[in-house]
């Protein structure tokens, strides 16, 4: 028996990412709820966020994920950006899925579940107003694990969703993602090993490690990871951006020297909120998604 730990056992017991743990279930007062999926008599919910002026139609969207080691967390972890980049023009959308400690699943549940959200998003794009090829997908930690695995992961779908509607998004923003898995060649994570049984996710490691599946063509790509962060290394974010720059993706990871796991959520002390936002404003600038400030 080996007791070193490694990298999903210490995102799975992950301490809350925020200063305090957001309520769940979420309440919001002005947005919308709808459900994307029934899932054996469990609601999953996304709350869209609408900008207030502007067109009403082809509008650009951006869907996130929450995190808590696919064990717990709310949607309400991401609020704030919502709120922010619905000003901006854009339809923000904080969506639920299943997770361990309310639903009993696995992370491959999770991952079937981010994927019927981005596909609802798409297949629903004309009534919501939105681009369907101008999604972008977020998430932090387990959340930036469940939003790299829409745009890399094959398989693993729900057997209920359309598969003629694509789950793969146009852009990423990812905060501290889980991208890699499982043993990588050439990647020293200094004491945190990455084989986990298949028993505990649910499939293959390497068939949950986005960094496994990059390949030419993926949607461009923001990372915003802490130098310090114990919970998931800063050198797993690093390798993902080597392998996507070497597949031709545009890929950018910005890297916060003394930051630990969690340090872009809002009310965060001594965090980063304000600047990882404006750094992902930006991004989406870049790609002509929204006006420039």
């Amino acid at each position: 028996m080996n007791p070193l730990p490694h990298l999903l056992l210490a995102l799975a017991l992950a301490a809350p990412l925020a200063a305090a743990a957001p309520a769940y279930p979420p309440r919001f007062t002005d947005a919308r709820a709808e459900v994307y999926k029934d899932a054996g008599g469990v609601a999953l919910n996304v709350h869209v966020f609408e900008p207030a002026t502007g067109p009403r139609t082809g509008r650009p969207a951006i869907v996130f994920f929450f995190g808590g080691g696919w064990t717990s967390g709310s949607p309400a972890q991401f609020e704030p950006q919502c709120r922010h980049f619905a000003a901006r023009g854009m339809v923000a959308i904080t969506a639920d899925y299943r997770v361990a400690s309310r639903h009993q699943v696995k992370p491959v549940t999770c991952v079937a579940d981010a994927k019927s959200a981005v596909r609802w998003v798409r297949a629903h794009a004309a009534r919501l107003g939105i681009d369907p090829r101008r999604i972008a997908v977020g998430g932090g930690s387990a959340g930036g694990h469940l939003a790299a695995a829409t745009a890399t992961l094959p398989g693993l779908d729900d057997p209920a969703d359309d598969l003629r509607v694509s789950a793969v998004p146009d852009a990423l923003v990812l905060f501290n993602p889980g991208l890699v898995l499982a043993e990588l060649p050439g990647l020293d994570l200094k004491g945190f090993g990455t084989r986990v049984p298949e028993e505990r996710l649910g499939a293959a490691p390497r068939a949950l490690s986005p960094a496994h599946h990059v390949r030419p063509g993926l949607p461009p790509t923001i990372i915003f990871h802490g130098e310090a962060d114990t919970t998931v290394p800063y050198v797993t974010a690093a390798a993902f951006t080597r392998l996507m720059q070497a597949a031709g993706n545009r890929c950018e990871l910005k890297g916060y020297p003394g930051q630990p796991h969690g340090f872009f959520n809002h009310g965060r002390a001594e965090g980063k909120y304000a600047e990882t936002l404006a750094a992902a404003d930006d991004f989406l600038v870049s790609l002509g998604w929204i006006a420039a400030r």
